[in-house]
């Protein structure tokens, strides 16, 4: 019988094991530990903020009041945590590096009581062998402190120094020798972004520690600890991270099970985003992900919130760590409840509670209300959106909205297979039929009908508003129903693409006396990339030291502070994630289009109504608003008889 163990051509094996063999001719052997730490280091170490993140999590984990961060180039150069810690003995500090050397897990019962962040030993030496890293410590009593360096994981030094009381970690030139994990790093806005969302969260999680972060040499962040109790300290904490305007309207949230409670604070309607950047949750101190409870949390604001909001939260819950499995992801970053349902349950009791114990402002809708002016038909004639250059429209038609006749308003329209052309029509007469306006299907044919984006200008049709939001247009035989919202949203939107794509300014509405706007700290460098596009949009900007920046003037039509209107166009820009070129434009075209158009609250006259129904007609795709939702739904005699025979 051949060995097992032999190679597949049938040959013994030699007598002296190749490379990677162990002698007694098997193949399988231990793994040499630098490859093991840098295997770990790719669940591990993913980009600089993992570094961070476990760094602040050693530096919180020593007892430290004081934790200051400094990062150089979004931390591809840089990424040093000091504390003024209980410090590290001699022994402990070259022994840190080593794969799986902790001082917090002694037994397997001690994972069942897991009270510090981290715990499994992996993180130094994983970040040890992808990096150039130099550790100082010193214990408050020691007359000394030991300087240790570290090489791709290779330890270069250890020696005594002098060094203040706590800890110092500085991880220079991260994945200098994995190249194709650092070719991998994204922008350093994109990095610097995460960089500073994990800042935030730990500094949230411990409001009584000071913190500082330095980028580039720049203090970004200076943060007061204190002795106070936690829920004021906490909304002292928000404010200095987020913003002062952030503590507006609070709702204090606290309640108790018999094994979990849950305190903290959720933010007002009217104060709610398009992204969930500002939702933070934690579970015995550790900052946590899980759309699960966000879930919870958006349940509790039912009707007050605007479709597509998200609310701000920041809710700690504390709970018997038997009832809840911290170990089941690399980062730490998710959870496991032994009820999940019940902790579901608290928060969304907690929540609600919260926001029943004060008299709540009616909420904002994001698009906003009220009654607004659209360009004259003259004006709309004078300077079209788009030209008639024959570009494509997308895959939107008309002709299925009249299966909405019985109430399906929220359906889509698209082309139906049974608006096709004659036999012999060539392919553009039949695109041109299967995206004509719905006043005639046969107005394609008819230069002389034709709007300049395609369509049928309809100039001659009455237009009705209907309960203010809607206009109603007889065409043809056939009832039209436009949603003005909706509407409004595409003529703003295509406006906005034509000035990005043929790279001319939108007009700008100055303002009488310039606002200064204070960017979040994880917006700042992001906004150095969208300066460019914001300008050509209508922003009259003009960037000042730090995080300033001055606002001179707004797009045209817009509606909103302008810290609103800046916040709405990053939000929209963080929440889908970093883009370029066209993408880039295109995001910030429907940022600006969702803010300035009218809301469900309109209320059109009959002048207005006639401008949108023009002013639609004249764009290049008017069936659907930039995210696809319907903008008109067709009702034919015969849907109508239907309803009214039922």
């Amino acid at each position: 019988m051949a060995d097992p163990a032999a190679p597949a051509t049938g040959n013994a094996l030699p007598e002296e094991a190749p490379p990677g063999e162990e002698e007694d001719g098997g193949l399988i052997a231990v793994m040499p530990e630098a490859l093991a730490n840098k295997i770990a280091a790719g669940e591990v170490v993913q980009r600089p903020a993992s570094v961070a993140k476990e760094l602040l999590e050693n530096a919180l984990d020593a007892g430290a009041s004081e934790v200051e961060l400094i990062v150089k180039k979004a931390g591809r150069a840089l990424v040093q945590v000091v504390d003024d810690g209980c410090g590290m003995a001699p022994a402990d500090a070259k022994r840190c590096f080593q794969r799986h050397a902790t001082s917090k897990l002694r037994d397997t019962g001690d994972l069942q009581r897991i009270q510090t962040l981290g715990f499994r030993g992996e993180a130094l030496a994983s970040i040890g062998s992808v990096a150039q890293v130099e550790l100082k410590t010193r214990r408050p009593g020691d007359a000394a402190g030991l300087r240790v360096r570290l090489e791709g994981g290779e330890q270069e030094e250890a020696a005594p120094c002098a060094a203040p009381a706590g800890t110092s970690v500085a991880v220079r030139n991260l994945f200098y020798n994995v190249p194709a994990r650092r070719n991998f790093l994204k922008t350093d806005a994109t990095e610097f972004k995460h960089v500073v969302e994990t800042f935030q969260k730990q500094a949230l999680a411990h409001p009584s520690v000071a913190f500082r972060l330095v980028h580039n040499d720049h203090e970004v962040y200076r943060l007061a600890g204190g002795a106070e109790a936690f829920l004021p300290a906490l909304r002292r904490r928000i404010g200095a991270l987020l913003g002062e305007d952030r503590t507006d309207g609070l709702r204090r949230v606290e309640d108790e099970a018999s094994y979990v409670s849950v305190c903290g604070f959720a933010g007002a309607p009217k104060k709610s985003r398009r992204s969930r950047s500002e939702q933070f949750l934690f579970v015995n101190g550790r900052p946590v992900e899980n759309r699960y409870l966000a879930h919870a949390v958006k349940t509790a604001y039912g009707a007050l919130l605007e479709e597509g909001d998200f609310p701000f939260f920041a809710l700690f819950l504390t709970l018997d760590p038997a009832r809840v499995d911290v170990n089941v992801h690399p980062t730490k970053a998710e959870v496991k409840f032994e009820d999940k349902s019940g902790v579901y349950g608290l928060i969304r009791a907690a929540v609600r509670e919260a926001l029943s114990t004060e008299e709540l402002d009616a909420p904002q809708l994001a698009a906003g209300g009220g009654r607004r002016s659209f360009p004259s038909t003259e004006a709309q004639r004078a300077t079209p959106d788009f030209d008639d250059d024959g570009r494509s429209r997308a895959d939107f038609g008309g002709a299925d909205a009249e299966k909405a006749g019985d109430g399906g308003a929220s359906s889509r329209p698209r082309p139906s297979p049974t608006d096709r052309a004659p036999s012999g029509a060539s392919a553009g007469d039949l695109s041109a039929r299967l995206y004509a306006p719905p006043e005639e299907e046969d107005a394609a044919s008819s230069p002389e009908k034709a709007s300049p984006g395609g369509g049928v200008t309809g100039t001659e049709a009455p237009c009705w508003p209907v309960g203010g939001r809607f206009v109603a247009v007889p065409q043809d035989g056939r009832l039209l129903v436009i949603d003005a919202p909706a509407a409004h949203r595409r003529i703003l939107y295509e406006r906005a693409r034509r000035h990005t794509e043929e790279d001319t300014d939108h007009p700008s509405q100055q303002l009488l006396f310039a606002e200064t706007v204070e960017l979040p700290a994880a917006d700042a460098e992001l906004f150095e990339d969208l300066l460019p596009n914001l300008r050509r949009l209508g922003f009259d900007l003009k960037r000042f030291s730090g995080r300033t920046v001055a606002v001179q003037g707004l797009p045209a039509g817009a509606r909103g502070t302008p810290e609103a209107l800046l916040e709405e166009v990053l939000d929209e820009y963080r929440t889908l994630g970093p883009a370029g070129g066209e993408a880039c434009a295109d995001r910030l075209a429907k940022s600006l289009a969702r803010r300035g158009a009218v809301g469900t609250e309109a209320s059109l006259s009959p002048e207005e109504s006639q401008a949108l129904v023009q002013s639609l007609f004249q764009c290049e795709m008017p069936y659907a608003d930039p995210s696809g939702h319907p903008t008109l739904i067709r009702f034919t005699p015969e849907a109508l008889a239907e309803r009214f025979e039922a």
